[in-house]
């Protein structure tokens, strides 16, 4: 008869922690998580541009002629009105044209009376006319660029000369720029072509003045495409009744084209690829989760416009997502 061979008490319990410990490590883990379900909501489009402001008009103050600068009466930052006397140029060549104008005018009008009483040909009195408009023409001439005065309302933002300088057409003496309104050039895709109208309003915002808004609108499409960089120009015209925005600041513009059905989720959703600019969600597949690729779009508060990836009806996952993978097994919280 075989004997039994009896097993410790310690040993026994030690391979029941075991087993038990086993059973354990292999059961699946559940996360906790927060769901919702998406649907389609009505997206206006919205496309960012870069541009630097420019004045509305710019001109170049200067004589059509070399001439000794006599008097410059503004300075930079001053502003004009339109027709505003800006400089005065040596006036020694229109005094002598306005003398040989007064002559020629005198000779022109004793040439009429002669010829009305029959002693002046009418070969004579052409000659005797055409000598005085020309004189009359180069006086105009002489007069326009002897006084030189601003042709719109602006403010003067340079100046290039002092009274005595000799001007030599090099450069302007002074230069006018209207800054109200002011005026941005963007480059639109050609893709837009058919969805951008004039009078269009838009949102411009300036570094400098950070999130602050400032209201335009689209004042002119020029008509032909780039065939390089497949772009064409729009004009973005803004009041800047208070002269706050200046040339040479740098500006966005945010231009409002078309109004789309699109998906959208919560920001918690969304969930950036390490190593990578890929995004992704979790969308709830039974009681696991499904790795989801997704291409957003615009931010809209704290929210994702989704491009594609998702459908709508399904739910993602939008809290509880830092320890999941593809595959996960979770129990939704209500």
């Amino acid at each position: 008869m075989k004997r039994m061979r009896l097993i410790p008490l310690a040993l026994l319990i030690a391979i029941t922690s075991c087993s038990e410990k086993k059973v354990e490590e292999t059961k699946e883990e559940v996360y906790p998580v927060n769901v919702e379900q998406i649907n389609m909501e009505t997206v206006e489009q919205i496309y960012d541009f870069t541009a630097t402001v420019q004045p509305y008009k710019k001109n170049l103050i200067g004589s059509a002629q070399p001439n000794r600068i006599k008097k410059i009466f503004v300075e930079v930052g001053d502003r004009v009105r339109k027709g505003q006397k800006l400089v005065e140029m040596d006036a020694v060549n229109r005094s002598q044209q306005k003398t040989q104008l007064e002559t020629f005018e005198r000779d022109y009008n004793r040439m009429k009376e002669l010829y009305a009483v029959g002693g002046a040909s009418k070969q004579q009195l052409d000659q005797a006319q055409a000598q005085y408009d020309v004189a009359k023409d180069a006086f105009s001439l002489l007069d326009e660029n002897t006084d030189l005065v601003s042709p719109i309302d602006g403010i003067v933002t340079e100046r290039n000369y002092d009274p005595g300088d000799v001007y030599n057409g090099q450069q302007s003496i002074l230069t006018v720029m209207q800054i109200q309104p002011v005026k941005l050039l963007i480059h639109v895709s050609e893709q837009l072509y058919s969805k951008i109208k004039e009078g269009m309003p838009v949102d411009v915002k300036l570094d400098v003045y950070g999130e602050e808004n400032f209201k335009g609108k689209v004042n002119l499409i020029y008509p032909t495409i780039d065939e390089t960089t497949r772009t064409f120009t729009v004009e973005v015209l803004l009041p800047n009744a208070n002269s706050k925005v200046r040339p040479g600041m740098f500006a966005r513009v945010i231009l409002p084209t078309e109004q789309v059905e699109r998906i959208v989720v919560s920001d918690k959703a969304v969930v950036k690829q390490s190593g990578s600019n890929e995004r992704f969600v979790y969308v709830l597949d039974g009681n696991n989760v499904k790795h989801t690729k997704v291409n957003i779009g615009r931010r809209l508060g704290d929210r994702y416009e989704i491009i594609d990836g998702l459908e709508a009806g399904q739910t993602v996952v939008v809290n509880g997502t830092a320890r999941l993978v593809d595959g996960s097994l979770v129990e939704v919280k209500q």
